[in-house]
């Protein structure tokens, strides 16, 4: 009964509570309701208002275009009042611009105040209110221009409407209200005027007239008409002029108006009137003197960043470049302010790319966020940096530099132009006598003076003007050639620059550059930019120069002069690296380096191709190689560096010797040399006289490199396979290579060509018609490397320029085509260079960027750049075309063959090796010395068989006849017909491998069976079988053996001799 109850309570209390719940959720209804139904009937309400206003506001446009009567400016006032209370960026858009030409021909109306918008201004009820909606329509102009393509037609109306209401509503000029007996209301106006600028400079006035600029001007061809680009450049200048030129006005002007890609062009260009407005403010000499202050500079920079920072400098160069007076007065500011922006772009100036870099037209890899929309501005922005290298700001900026006096001696300038042969045959005793005459009168810059202080004004300010030009070179990556193109393009400046650098401190030159490597201060830093863009703008200039430029007509330089300077950077480079500098340089230290080492070697290598220095002027006398040879057994650091970059101050012989032992060492690194303990593995081939050239491409081809190096014997068998008789030594190893050489370099296999005029050999570019021709190449290529390995000398003369590309000179971003093209065909090369010096128009010739070729009779068209052969050679384009060309004929006809035969040489031979030769050593190495020959030297390394000796009576006489009858010619000749060389080891007779050996013979070479003891003892004793007058001495190349009958007069000695050496001359390539 109890349970009972209290369930039915329970189910009361459930009933209670959901009553309570379901009267309170219809109470949350009913007052949901009423809501919505309130913010219905508001909406509702509001949209038939807003329905209601744009009627009566359209209605009153209607009747103000029917032209029935002029609306007062009462109404208008009203009407606009009314339209911004329901204003719409997207609906009103079409009313908007009815109310602005509304007012606009409100004020265009003559004579009558009432309907002049303006007059409300004047109202006193209504002042306050007419200038808030005026803020407000000229704010919805602004937001309207940030929305607008100028590009587009339509658009570009509106931008004039809405340029037209800011422009009349900012200044009282053209209100028609202020004529006559209003002119007493101008400072009340103007003070309107200047209330409602500072409203718009409040809102972003600046960033809106950004926007507009770069939609309309970010382009290659701007979109903005004359007209809006003066409305909007003018409404940009009022404030500023307004607020007299305050600073927070001048940063707003700086930031959004002037980083404008260009602008300064573009006003030249459209509406040259405004740039006389801005002469007119002096607003170039006020840009500079604000951002002369390091907080102001680098404020503008970050406010930028990279890209429209180098807008910004695009603009003031080019403004500079039209104020010469400003420039001149302003030059230190000037310089500093380029500096510091230049040098805030170079921080985020990358190497390389990577997942933080992006790619900027000219500054290259940038770390730094780069606006896409800008790059098609970026032609114009590089017009505009042109200007900081053009000639006539660099006469401004260098002007202290550029108005030395240097003195010329009088008589070298009269002297007749020399006759020059080609290559390094120019007459030394003239080249030498000009450029050592002594005179009073010669230039004054042939050797460092001193004397002037280097805290002098003076030098402060060209050290300034150098680190500006250092710091654009390092900055702007993608024109670099061009800035230094533009250096060079004043042909006194380098030399008076040089002659600068030479009167610098006490003693001038080297001591204090070198002194200035020490200390880490700003002003060692200044003078060691001056002498680093010194060097790369000479370096780039004498690049470009041909050799006629430089030995004849000698521009900029004087060969006396480069002889000067190339001592200065072989002492300086030297210097750094044995001081140990190099070894832990790092940024600006390291570039120095590279700077002033990379104009040395490109003045070596031009002395390598063509003397104009003295005998031993690249060495370093106070280095002694035994030294050198210890550091490098310890591997010093600074003596591998030496090594790699400066190898010429070590005397060539040393070199050699160095060559040789880093050969020997990998040979017993290898086991290749016999020792007590063990022998070197020998590799046995088999050659057919008949087939010697296939037999040995095909046995050698195979072999590993290692057994390439190593040591191989050679059986010779004929064609039936029998053996043929020869003494088991390297002698027969030597005579198969001599004549593999013999015939892969015979012209007429067409392996290899000769060049017009000297007959040096290359690579054939038809060489392709041989089945496996770059096997073949690469085969010759260890064949080569095989003799330079084991010292075998060979005479084959190789052209300079495939010298150069087996020492991979063609790699260094200093080499040029055109300066090795004489080595392949100088009548060619004086044919391109005289389209370089064709004055008048050289599309009139008919040339396209291609080249024919005749190839085995057919007429075969080369393009030199896609496309090539339908694109015309103008005046612009001849330089590239002379470039190209030499290229093509030089590198990318045989650019498979050569890159094979090198391949193959570098198996044998490491590329550090044969680095530190230049091209002419190179030759040297595989050819020998072309000095001539030591015959004291082979007569103390000759060794005799037969029963001769050193005092046998035909010994004396072959010495003698070598000596006193024959002419170093016919010497030559005799070396040929003995050793098949006619040159010289390198390293003396010592080193010739077999030995240079003389023996008696008493018959012919078919009836000779060796010595015997009864030879031997008739040879001592000069006993003869016969008279042996009839027969000829006679060689083994193989063995460096001359064969000699035992004569009985020294005349037929001579006789016999001179004829044998001029009909066996063994295989003349030339």
């Amino acid at each position: 009964m109890f349970s009972a109850s209290q369930s039915s309570k329970a189910q009361f209390l459930d009933k209670a509570r959901q009553a309570r719940e379901e009267r309170r959720e219809l109470k949350e209804r009913e007052r949901a309701a009423v809501l919505i139904q309130a913010l219905v009937r508001r909406f509702l309400c509001r949209c038939h208002l807003q329905r209601e206003i744009r009627r009566e506001v359209e209605d009153f446009f209607g009747a103000n275009e029917s032209g029935s009567s002029k609306r007062s400016a009462l109404s208008i006032f009203r009407m606009a009042r009314n339209l911004l209370f329901v204003f719409n960026h997207k609906e009103d858009k079409e009313r908007f611009e009815k109310l602005c030409r509304c007012i606009l021909t409100s004020m265009d109306v003559e004579n009558e105040p009432k309907v002049w918008y303006v007059s409300l201004a004047l109202s006193k009820d209504l002042t306050l209110l007419w200038i808030k909606q005026i803020k407000d329509i000229l704010w919805f102009c602004c937001e309207f221009l940030k929305q607008l393509k100028p590009d587009i037609l339509q658009d570009s109306r509106l931008v004039n409407l809405h340029l037209t209401m800011l422009v009349t509503f900012t200044d009282t000029s053209t209100w028609k209200i202020l004529r006559g007996k209003g002119e007493t209301l101008r400072p009340a106006m103007n003070h309107i005027c200047a209330n409602i600028m500072g409203h718009l400079n409040q809102k972003g006035f600046y960033s809106v007239l950004q926007i507009l600029l770069t939609n309309g001007l970010a382009r290659s061809r701007p979109s903005l008409s004359k007209g809006s680009l003066t409305a909007v450049f003018s409404l940009a200048l009022r404030p500023v002029v307004a607020a007299q030129f305050s600073d927070n006005l001048l940063r707003s002007f700086l930031i959004h108006i002037m980083s404008v890609p260009a602008i300064m062009t573009h006003l030249a260009t459209l509406t040259p009137e405004r740039l006389a407005v801005i002469e007119s403010h002096e607003l170039f000499r006020k840009f500079v003197l604000f951002l002369s202050r390091e907080a102001q500079c680098r404020d503008v920079c970050v406010c930028l960043e990279g890209s429209h920072t180098l807008c910004l400098l695009g603009n003031l160069v080019y403004l500079g470049s039209l104020n010469d007076k400003v420039l001149e007065e302003e030059t230190a500011h000037f310089v500093g302010v380029l500096i510091h922006m230049l040098s805030y772009c170079q921080k985020y100036v990358s190497q390389k790319k990577s997942n933080l870099t992006h790619w900027h037209p000219v500054l290259g890899w940038f770390s730094q966020t780069v606006d896409y929309g800008l790059n098609e501005s970026m032609p114009l922005l590089t017009k505009q940096l042109q200007h900081l290298w053009g000639v006539h700001m660099i006469r401004i900026l260098f002007s202290d530099v550029l108005s030395k006096k240097l003195l010329e001696n009088q008589e070298i300038a009269q002297l007749p132009a020399q006759p020059v042969s080609p290559q390094n045959s120019l007459p030394m005793k003239n080249l030498f006598k000009r450029a050592f005459q002594k005179s009073a009168s010669v230039r004054n810059i042939l050797k460092p003076v001193g004397g002037k202080r280097v805290d002098s004004a003076e030098v402060q300010k060209v050290c300034s003007i150098c680190v500006l030009y250092q710091t654009t070179l390092t900055t702007l990556t993608q024109i670099r050639l061009q800035i230094l193109t533009g250096l060079t393009y004043l042909d006194d400046l380098l030399p008076k620059l040089w002659a600068f650098i030479c009167e610098l401190g006490p003693q001038g030159g080297l001591k204090l550059f070198l002194e200035c490597l020490n200390n880490d201060t700003e002003e060692s830093k200044r003078l060691l930019a001056m002498l680093m863009l010194f060097c790369d703008c000479s370096r780039h200039l004498i690049t470009i120069l041909d050799d006629i430029e430089v030995y004849e007509e000698q521009i900029s330089f004087k060969l006396e002069e480069l002889v000067t300077i190339s001592s200065f950077l072989n002492s300086f480079v030297f210097k750094m690296i044995w001081d140990g500098i190099v070894e832990n340089a790092r940024g600006e230290t390291l570039e120095l380096f590279h700077s002033v080492h990379g104009w040395l070697m490109v003045l070596y290598e031009r002395d390598c191709r063509r003397r104009f220095a003295p005998e031993d002027h690249w060495l370093r006398k106070d280095l002694k190689p035994s030294v050198l040879f210890q550091e490098l057994d310890k591997d010093k650091k600074r003596a591998q560096l030496l090594l790699q970059y400066i190898p010429h101050v070590i005397p060539h012989k040393n070199r050699v010797l160095l060559f040789r032992n880093m050969v020997t060492k990998e040979k017993e690194k290898l086991g290749l040399v016999e020792t007590s303990s063990a022998s070197p593995h020998v590799t046995h081939i088999t050659i057919r006289r008949s087939r010697m050239l296939e037999d040995g491409y095909e046995q050698l081809r195979q072999l590993s490199q290692n057994a390439m190096k190593g040591v191989i014997r050679v059986k010779f068998v004929n064609d039936l396979g029998v053996d043929e008789a020869g003494i088991d030594q390297d002698g027969v190893f030597k005579e198969f290579l001599e004549e593999i050489i013999k015939k892969v370099f015979d012209p007429a296999l067409n392996l290899f060509k000769t060049t017009s005029g000297d007959e040096r050999l290359y690579p054939s570019p038809t060489s392709y018609i041989h089945e496996n021709y770059l096997q073949l190449f690469e085969f010759v290529g260890k064949m080569l490397g095989k003799a330079v390995y084991e010292g075998i000398v060979v005479d084959v003369p190789f052209a300079s320029f495939f010298l150069s590309q087996l020492l991979g000179h063609h790699h260094s971003v200093f080499y040029s085509s055109v300066d090795e093209l004489p080595s392949l065909d100088s009548e060619f090369y004086k044919n391109l260079t005289s389209i370089k010096r064709y004055d008048g128009d050289i599309s009139d010739l008919g040339l396209t960027l291609s080249y024919d070729e005749d190839v085995m009779g057919q007429l075969v068209c080369h393009e030199l750049i896609p496309g090539g052969k339908t694109i015309p050679v103008t005046n612009e384009n001849k330089i590239s075309y002379i470039h190209l060309m030499a290229h093509f004929r030089m590198h990318t006809q045989i650019k498979s063959q050569t890159a094979a035969l090198i391949g193959g040489f570098r198996s044998i031979i490491k590329p550090e090796w044969i680095r530190m030769f230049s091209a002419p050593e190179l030759q040297r190495l595989i050819s020998g010395d072309n000095a001539e020959i030591d015959l004291e030297d082979l007569k103390k390394h000759t060794v005799y068989y037969g029963g001769f000796h050193g005092s046998h009576r035909v010994i004396i006489w072959l010495w003698d006849i070598l000596a006193n009858d024959f002419s170093p010619e016919e010497r030559a000749m005799f070396l040929k017909f003995v050793t098949s060389c006619s040159r010289p080891p390198l390293l003396g007779f010592a080193y010739l491998k077999p030995p240079f050996s003389i023996r008696c013979v008493e018959v012919s070479d078919d009836q000779d069976t060796g010595d015997t003891l009864g030879s031997v003892l008739r040879g001592f004793f000069t006993i003869r079988k016969k008279e042996p007058g009839g027969r000829l001495p006679t060689s083994s190349t193989c063995f460096n053996l001359l064969k000699l009958p035992n004569y009985s007069k020294k005349s037929i000695l001579r006789e016999k001799l001179r004829y044998a050496i001029s009909m066996n001359t063994g295989f003349e390539l030339s």
